[in-house]
């Protein structure tokens, strides 16, 4: 793709789209076990993502909640103290 000059956008996304469906569904990966990604994609365990997606991370908690740092008024704004 990098020696590909695009005429236009349409022909970019033809040949993106192309060269997915080669890589993805059609090329078979050593590190795969010799899969295509594609079949590799079937045998991964969905509750691994699940449980990666709900994981905490390693920010830092807040030290104030927005209500903590000012109180509104009657009108909806924000007043320190």
């Amino acid at each position: 793709m990098n020696e590909t000059l695009f005429t236009s956008l349409a022909q970019a996304r033809v040949a993106l789209g192309c060269w997915r469906a080669d890589y993805n569904d059609t090329r078979p990966d050593s590190r795969l076990g010799w899969r295509t990604p594609s079949e590799f994609a079937i045998t991964c365990n969905p509750r691994r993502d699940l449980a990666l997606r709900y994981a905490e991370g390693s920010a830092p908690a807040p030290v104030a909640t927005a209500a903590q740092m000012g109180k509104s008024n009657d009108r909806g704004e924000l007043r320190n103290g």
